[in-house]
C-alpha cells in the first residue's frame, strides 16, 4: 500500500458512491442508519475513494453521539481518513477532532476512555497528540484497570514515536509499576520499560527478582525477553539472572517454559544448563496435545542435538516417549532424532522400546499401524547395522511380520533378514528354520522372491536342503498346475457337434442357439456349455505360493525355479544315494515343466513373459547337465555378488557419515575489532566486505563464486542501435527473482515517463510495477523488478520499454520491444539422495513421465553420465562400483529436489553401438508436469556436449 494503515478490510466495489446520500444518512438518520452509513464510508475510504465534505459531516453530526457503537466507528473513521492537506500540514478541522478526543479521555464511562486511549496508540500526528498528553497521564490514576492499562500503552506509543512529548515517561511508568496491583496493567507498564527504557526495566526487575516465580505468565514472558536482551548486551550481568531463568523453567505456563529453555540454551553452553533446558523441551513434547507445538519442540531438540549431542544422548529414552503421539510426522521426526543419538550404552534400551512399539501396532485401534510398523522396522534395521550385536535379539521378532498385510513392512523385514543372514554365520541356521516356518504366512510376491533366494543360497546342509525342497513342494502343491484332459475332451465334443451341425443345418432351432467357437466353427449352446463347470486350472486352498503362480506371476515362478535348481545342485554335491538325487531332480524338473505348460496354456490372464520363460528353460538345462560354469553361477557366484554388494553399500554409508564440524576460527587467531582500528587502517573496501559478509550470513545468500558467473547472468534486452539500450542482471534467490535492469539513453534528447513494462509466462508473478523515470541525454538508470516464483518450471519474462521524448509535438508513445528472458530451471534444483526403496516407490507413484531419446556426440557412456549430471544438477544414486568397467552399457538412477520440495527422478539407460555412437533413452518422472517437461527440454538442449 502507498500509505501506512492500521486498519485493513476487504471490500469489493459495487456501484459508485453517492456522497449526498451518505451525508443525508449521517445528518438526519437514526443511530442505526448512522452506523450503516459510517461503515460504508469507512469501506469506501479504505478502497481509495475521495469523499469531499464528509469530514465536517462526521464532526458535526456523529462525534457528539453518546452511542458506544458509533463512538467506536468514529475512531475507526479517523484511523483511515486523511488528516493532512496536500501541503502535508494538519487540516483545520482536526482542531475540533482534538477537542472531542480530549472530552472522551475525560468521559465518565471507562469503556469510552479506554477505547480512545487505544486509538491514540495508532496516531502518528504530533499536533493531535500534544494537547492530549496531560489527559493521558491523568488516566494512569483512573480507578478502573481497563483505563489504566490502555493509558500505559498510549504512553508507550507516544514516547516511542515522539519522545519530546513525554520525556519523563519511563520514570512515571516506573513509579506507576511499583504501586500497581493489576496484572494486565503491570504487564503493559513493564512492556513500556522493556521497549523504551531498558535501564529502568532492569532496575525494576532487580528489585523483584525473587518474586518472579509468582508473577503471571504474561509478565514472566517479558522478564525472559528482558533477560535475553540484557545478557547479550551486558555479559557481566548474566550470572545474576540465571537463577531466575532456572526458576522459570518450572513455570505452570508452557509458553514461559518454552521461552525460558530457548533463552537458557542461547546464553549458556554448560552441560547442566543444556540438560535442564532439554528436559523442559521433552516435558513439553510429551505433555502438550497440540501437534504444532510438538513439531516446534522437536525442531529445538534437533538444534540441541547438533550442538550438544552428548547431553541429549543421556535423555534419549525420554525423547522416545513422544512415540505415543498418533501423528506420523511427529513419530518420524522423533525416530530421526533418536537414531542419531543411539550409542553402545543405550542401544539395548532403544531396541526394547522399538520392540514394544512394534507389538502395539498389531492392535486394530492403532491408526496407520502398517505405516508406523514399517517405520519402526526401518529404525531397527538402522540400529542393527550400526550395532551388529543386537541383530540376534530382533531378527526373530521381525520375522513374525513377514506375512504383514502392509507389503512395504514385510519387504523391509525380509531385506533386513537377508543382510543379517549373510553377515552373521552363527544366526543362519536359526533364521533358515524360522523362515521355513513363516513361509506359508507370506502373501506378497516380492517377499516370497527374497525369501526363496535366502533359502536357495544358504541352505547348505543335507537336512536344510531336504526341508527347503519339501516346504516349497508343499506350498506349490502337486503338479501339473493345469489339467489338459478336460480341454482334450471338450475338443472332441466340439468336433462331433460340428459334424452334426453340418448334417442337420436347422437343428439349432430346436437344440438351442448357435455360438461361434474359438477355432471359428459353430456349436449349439447346450453342447458348448456342457462342461463349463470344469476348470482346467487346479488350485488348492491354503497354498499362497500356488495361488500367486496361478494368477500369472511368472517372475515369482522363475524365482521358484532358480531356488529349486540351486537346492538340487547342492544336493548333487552331497554324499547322498544316487537314487535319491535322481528322484529329487526328476520331481523338480516335473515342477519346472509344469510351470512352462501353465505359462503357454493361454488360460491365464497374463501369459508367461519371455524373460521368465528363458530363465525357467535355463534351469531345466542346468538340471539335465548339472556341471560346468552355469552350475557354478547358481551355487557360488550369486552369493558372492551379494556379499560384494553389501560391502560396497557399507563403504557408501561410511562415506556419507557426517564429518566433524570444522572450526572456522582458531583459538590463536587475531581478533579484529573494527572500532579500535585507526581511520587510516580502515579502508572503505574493508568496511564494505565486512558488511557484505554479515549480510550473507544473516540472509543465507552466498556470494557468487567469481566474475564469470555474474557475467553469465547478464542478458541483453535491446539492440545497440535502439534509442534505449537495456540489459538485465538476473539475480535468483530462493523464492523470488530480482531483475536489475540497466537502461541507457543513447539519444541526445531527454526521455520522459520511461516505463519498464513486464509480463510473465509460467508460474511467475510480477510483484510490483516499476515506477516511471526521466532519463537525460546519454544518461542511464538502474530499474529493479521483483518476480515471485511458485514452482519449479521454466518461466519466460517478456515486455517492452515505453517512453516519451521531451519537447516532441507527437502524443504517441515510443516503444522498444525487449528480448525474452528465460528463467533456468537449474536455479531451483539441487542434487539430493534417497534410498533405493524410496526411489522405486516414487517412480511407481509419479504420473508424469518425459522420455528423451539420446542424441549426443559423446562416445563414452560414463562421460555422458557425468555430462548429464553436470547440466541437470542431479545426483547419481547408483554406486560408483556398479558403474565401473567398460562393458558398453550403462544404467543409472538420478535424483534431485527443488527448493519447493518437488522430487525429480531420472533413469538413464544407454549402450554403445557397433559404430561407436551412444544410443538409449533418458526417462524423467515427477509429480508435476512442469518439472518433467523443463528437465526434458534442458537435457535435449545440453545432451550433445562439447
Amino acid at each position: 500500500m502507498e500509505k501506512p494503515c492500521t486498519l485493513l478490510i476487504h471490500h469489493e466495489k459495487g456501484e459508485p458512491p453517492n456522497v449526498g446520500q451518505l451525508k443525508e444518512s449521517l445528518e438526519s438518520g437514526a443511530d442505526q442508519d448512522k452506523v450503516s452509513a459510517l461503515k460504508k464510508t469507512i469501506l469506501l475510504l479504505l478502497s481509495g475513494e475521495n469523499l469531499p465534505g464528509i469530514l465536517m459531516t462526521v464532526i458535526r453530526f456523529v462525534m457528539p453521539t453518546k452511542d458506544h457503537t458509533l463512538k467506536k466507528l468514529v475512531l475507526l473513521f479517523w484511523e483511515v481518513a486523511e488528516k493532512t492537506g496536500p501541503d502535508g500540514k494538519l487540516l483545520h478541522e482536526m482542531i475540533l477532532v482534538c477537542n472531542f478526543l480530549r472530552m472522551d479521555l475525560n468521559h465518565p464511562n471507562e469503556y469510552i476512555r479506554g477505547m480512545t486511549l487505544r486509538f491514540l496508540c495508532k496516531m502518528k500526528e504530533v499536533e493531535i497528540l500534544e494537547p492530549l498528553v496531560p489527559s493521558i497521564r491523568t488516566n494512569l490514576e483512573h480507578r478502573h484497570a481497563y483505563v489504566r492499562r490502555n493509558a500505559a500503552l498510549a504512553m508507550l506509543c507516544v514516547f516511542k514515536n515522539f519522545e519530546h512529548l513525554l520525556p519523563d515517561a519511563p520514570q512515571i511508568i516506573f513509579n506507576f509499576l511499583a504501586a500497581e496491583a493489576d496484572t494486565s496493567c503491570k504487564r503493559n507498564a513493564f512492556l513500556m520499560l522493556v521497549t523504551c527504557s531498558q535501564e529502568k526495566a532492569v532496575e525494576y526487575l532487580s528489585g523483584v527478582l525473587d518474586q518472579v516465580a509468582s508473577f503471571a505468565d504474561i509478565i514472566q514472558l517479558l522478564v525472559v525477553d528482558l533477560i535475553r536482551k540484557v545478557s547479550k548486551t551486558q555479559s557481566s550481568e548474566r550470572s545474576k539472572y540465571f537463577r531466575c531463568i532456572f526458576t522459570l523453567l518450572g513455570s505452570s505456563s508452557p509458553s514461559v517454559q518454552f521461552q525460558s529453555a530457548g533463552t537458557l540454551v542461547s546464553l549458556l553452553s554448560a552441560p547442566t544448563a543444556v540438560r535442564a533446558a532439554t528436559s523442559t523441551y521433552i516435558s513439553l513434547l510429551c505433555n502438550q496435545s497440540d501437534n504444532n507445538v510438538k513439531m516446534i519442540v522437536l525442531d529445538r531438540l534437533l538444534e540441541i542435538k547438533q550442538k550438544h549431542p552428548k547431553v541429549l544422548q543421556e535423555l534419549l529414552m525420554d525423547v522416545l516417549r513422544a512415540l505415543a503421539s498418533p501423528n506420523m510426522d511427529i513419530r518420524r521426526k522423533t525416530l530421526d532424532i533418536a537414531l542419531d543419538l543411539v550409542n553402545p550404552k543405550n542401544i539395548d534400551e532403544v531396541i526394547s522400546v522399538l520392540k514394544k512399539e512394534i507389538n502395539k501396532t498389531q492392535s486394530k485401534e492403532i491408526e496407520k499401524g502398517g505405516e508406523y510398523r514399517q517405520m519402526l522396522i526401518q529404525a531397527i534395521h538402522t540400529c542393527a547395522v550400526k550395532f551388529p550385536d543386537v541383530a540376534s535379539s530382533v531378527v526373530d521378532v521381525l520375522m513374525d511380520f513377514l506375512g504383514d498385510t502392509n507389503v512395504a513392512s514385510a519387504v523391509d523385514v525380509i531385506t533386513f533378514v537377508r543382510e543379517v543372514v549373510e553377515t552373521y554365520d552363527n544366526l543362519r541356521e536359526s533364521i533358515l528354520k524360522k523362515l521355513l516356518i513363516c513361509l506359508g504366512q507370506i502373501r506378497a510376491s516380492k517377499v516370497f522372491r527374497s525369501s526363496l533366494w535366502i533359502i536357495g543360497e544358504y541352505s547348505n546342509s543335507e537336512e536344510n536342503i531336504d526341508a527347503a525342497i519339501t516346504k516349497i513342494k508343499e506350498l506349490l502343491g502337486e503338479p501339473p498346475f493345469i489339467d489338459l484332459s478336460p480341454i482334450q475332451g471338450e475338443a472332441e465334443k466340439q468336433e462331433k457337434t460340428t459334424k452334426a451341425a453340418v448334417l442337420t443345418p436347422n437343428s439349432g432351432a430346436g437344440g438351442g442357439s448357435r455360438l461361434l467357437l474359438p477355432d471359428g466353427t459353430y456349436a449349439s449352446q447346450s453342447a458348448f456349455s456342457e462342461n463349463t463347470d470344469q476348470s482346467p486350472i487346479t488350485t488348492t486352498n491354503g497354498q499362497s505360493l500356488r495361488a500367486l503362480l496361478l494368477s500369472g506371476d511368472f517372475f515369482l515362478g522363475s524365482s521358484i525355479a532358480s531356488t529349486l535348481t540351486k537346492l538340487v545342485l547342492k544336493l548333487q554335491q552331497r554324499n547322498v544315494d544316487q537314487k535319491v538325487k535322481n528322484s529329487v531332480s526328476t520331481e523338480v524338473l516335473y515342477l519346472l515343466v509344469s510351470m512352462l505348460s501353465l505359462g503357454k496354456s493361454g488360460l491365464l490372464p497374463n501369459p508367461i513373459d519371455t524373460d521368465s520363460y528363458e530363465r525357467i528353460v535355463l534351469c531345466v538345462k542346468v538340471l539335465t547337465k548339472p556341471k560346468g560354469v552355469t552350475a557354478e553361477v547358481f551355487t557360488k557366484l550369486c552369493k558372492k555378488s551379494f556379499a560384494h554388494m553389501l560391502r560396497e553399500n557399507q563403504k557408501t554409508k561410511e562415506i556419507k557419515v557426517e564429518k566433524p564440524k570444522e572450526v572456522d576460527v582458531q583459538a590463536d587467531d587475531l581478533i579484529k575489532i573494527r572500532q579500535l582500528r585507526g581511520k587510516r587502517a580502515v579502508a572503505q573496501s574493508d568496511l564494505e566486505d565486512e558488511v557484505d559478509n554479515e549480510l550473507s550470513s544473516a540472509t543465507g545468500i552466498e556470494k557468487e563464486a567469481d566474475l564469470s558467473t555474474k557475467l553469465s547472468r547478464i542478458i541483453q534486452l535491446t539492440g545497440f542501435s535502439d534509442p534505449i539500450y537495456a540489459e538485465a542482471f538476473v539475480n535468483v534467490h530462493q523464492y523470488d527473482i530480482v531483475l536489475d535492469v540497466t537502461v541507457i539513453n543513447q539519444t541526445n534528447d531527454t526521455l520522459q515517463n520511461v516505463s519498464l513494462e513486464l509480463a510473465t509466462l509460467g508460474d511467475l508473478k510480477l510483484c510490483e510495477r516499476p515506477q516511471n523515470y526521466t532519463i537525460g541525454p546519454r544518461d542511464k538508470r538502474q530499474i529493479k523488478a521483483n518476480i515471485k516464483v511458485s514452482s519449479t518450471e521454466t518461466g519466460i519474462i517478456f515486455g517492452n520499454i515505453v517512453y516519451d521524448v521531451a519537447g516532441s509535438s507527437s502524443s504517441d508513445k515510443n516503444c522498444v520491444i525487449l528480448n525474452d528472458i528465460h528463467i533456468d530451471i537449474m536455479d531451483y534444483i539441487a542434487p539430493a539422495h534417497c534410498s533405493e526403496a524410496a526411489f522405486r516407490t516414487m517412480w511407481q507413484e509419479f504420473e508424469w513421465e518425459n522420455k528423451v531419446a539420446v542424441n549426443t556426440t559423446i562416445l563414452d557412456v560414463n562421460q555422458f553420465l557425468k555430462h548429464i549430471l553436470q547440466c541437470t544438477n542431479m545426483a547419481s544414486l547408483t554406486p560408483k562400483s556398479a558403474l565401473e568397467g567398460d562393458c558398453g552399457f550403462l544404467s543409472a538412477n538420478l535424483y534431485a529436489k527443488s527448493i519447493f520440495g518437488e522430487d525429480a527422478l531420472a533413469n538413464i539407460s544407454i549402450e554403445k553401438q557397433a559404430d561407436g555412437k551412444i544410443a538409449g533413452f533418458i526417462r524423467i518422472r515427477s509429480k508435476t508436469q512442469g518439472i518433467a517437461l523443463s528437465l526434458g527440454d534442458k537435457i535435449t538442449l545440453k545432451q550433445k556436449g562439447s
